[in-house]
């Protein structure tokens, strides 16, 4: 469906989200100062405030994040359900850790009611919302008559998608030919149409209701249909072009402007301004808190290493960041002093022979203490530096060797179009026993699947992994 209706519709639901939650804390509230429990319940103004914008906050960043807005508007309503379970578990882990940040002394039955009266008001409003959601398109959307100019595959492929989309609103008015006469007659989602001459275009902005016009042409079409362009911009009609003539497999196209100049965009990143936004965001906050945190476990970490073998504590080394951007990376040294120039002497042992990349199991560069650092990740842990200056992300592509990055094919530097990260798909998909062509493969995956939410399932299943010793070897 056309984005910006679809949008109004999002947003629509996640109204409906803080209206719902809002009468769950309220109801929660009420029963629970109603409960003949020992202990007295109150909360004061100032905290039930930063309780409420605190749940609201996690409720809507979750659920755009898991995308259940979207599957409500669409016909999936019973993966909508099973998003909602998503949305207020991974809320209420959320809220426990705010809490417990905090140290905030909060009715555990408050709470618990909370979530249950909050978990029944979105499952019944998200059944029901099916029954709805042609009530919400009528409102919020309006149904959309369109014209199609263009002949063979690609503009029968578009007319056919618009045909079937009459329960989102949509409805084809007619098909236009370029070049042929017209006239004929064809069957497209089970309705028939009779194909129009170019000519008759004005006619039928004229005499119909026609709200928007998409042409779906060969490039060498395009500049021979200036006069119809001209006609649907004064008409004031919407005019979109289907791009399939542009050579592209990974992009998707928006259309920007630069000053006053309209510029039609191919990009195979993320461009959600917002979102990336919100991940930055994330990263500040959890880069931030983890270096405090970990301030004192870092220096005595930084003296093992000195003390354990010659050298500084601190590895730096030049890496390819954001788009080929260089920055100096920052990690716990896990080797000996001349580990680079031991790397000839053992390149035949190399376990990645598919790629640049170089990798043993038991490296004998490797200081006393280093495969102990590296087995739980401790020598990552500067790395929290690197990512709140912004060199780095917490999940994103593992940031590259420059000597890695001149050997890579064509492909594979499509890879450092995100921002690197400390983790990511591979690392929790098999990490070292993993092939090289694999880890760029999976690292295309998620720059192509990139969510919010994608973010904190890597991130979830990274931290047991650190944790139980099963990180690089």
């Amino acid at each position: 469906m056309f984005d910006h209706h679809k949008q109004k519709a999002v947003l629509l639901f996640a109204a409906a989200d803080v209206i719902l939650t809002l009468l769950a804390f309220e109801a929660a509230y009420q029963t629970r100062a109603l409960l003949p429990l020992p202990r007295t319940f109150f909360i004061n103004a100032p905290l039930k405030a930063l309780l409420l914008g605190v749940i609201l906050a996690l409720w809507l960043a979750l659920g755009r994040s898991i995308g259940v807005y979207e599957r409500l508007y669409g016909a999936d309503t019973r993966a909508a359900l099973y998003d909602t379970l998503r949305q207020v578990f991974f809320g209420v882990l959320g809220l426990t850790t705010f809490m417990f940040l905090l140290r905030l002394d909060i009715s555990r039955p408050f709470i618990g009611l909370f979530l249950l009266y909050n978990l029944v008001l979105l499952a019944t409003y998200r059944a029901a919302a099916g029954r709805l959601r042609g009530y919400i398109r009528k409102q919020f959307g309006a149904e959309v008559f369109c014209v199609v100019v263009g002949e063979g595959p690609q503009a029968r492929d578009l007319s056919r998608q618009l045909a079937e989309s009459q329960d989102l609103g949509v409805r084809l008015l007619a098909l236009v030919d370029v070049s042929g006469p017209g006239g004929q007659t064809v069957e497209i989602g089970g309705q028939s149409y009779q194909v129009k001459r170019l000519d008759e275009l004005a006619g039928l902005l004229r005499k119909h209701v026609v709200d928007e016009v998409f042409f779906a042409v060969d490039a060498a079409q395009i500049s021979g249909l200036e006069e119809i362009f001209l006609l649907c911009d004064e008409e004031g009609v919407r005019t979109r072009v289907a791009t399939h003539f542009f050579p592209h497999v990974n992009s998707r196209v928006f259309l920007d402007r630069f000053a006053d100049q309209p510029l039609l965009t191919f990009s195979s990143t993320p461009q959600d301004e917002m979102r990336l936004l919100l991940k930055r965001a994330f990263d500040i906050v959890v880069s931030a808190s983890a270096l405090v945190v970990l301030a004192l476990p870092m220096l005595l970490v930084a003296l093992l290493v000195r003390w354990t073998s010659p050298g500084p504590a601190l590895f730096r080394q030049e890496r390819c960041g954001l788009n080929g951007r260089r920055f100096r990376l920052y990690k716990f040294r896990s080797m000996v002093m001349n580990a680079e120039a031991l790397k000839e002497a053992l390149r035949h042992l190399n376990e990645k022979k598919d790629g640049p990349a170089f990798k043993l199991t038991d490296d004998p560069r490797l200081s006393p203490i280093g495969r102990f650092l590296r087995r739980y990740s401790i020598d990552e842990w500067p790395q929290f530096w690197n990512v709140l200056r912004g060199d780095m992300s917490i999940v994103g592509p593992r940031p590259s060797i420059l000597f890695e990055v001149e050997q890579y094919q064509t492909w594979q530097r499509r890879r450092l179009r995100m921002r690197p990260g400390l983790t990511c798909l591979w690392a929790v998909r098999g990490r070292d026993a993993l092939d090289f062509e694999t880890w760029m493969k999976m690292d295309l995956e998620y720059i192509d699947n990139w969510s919010l939410w994608l973010d904190v399932k890597i991130l979830l299943q990274s931290i047991p992994l650190v944790v139980a010793g099963r990180g690089a070897h």
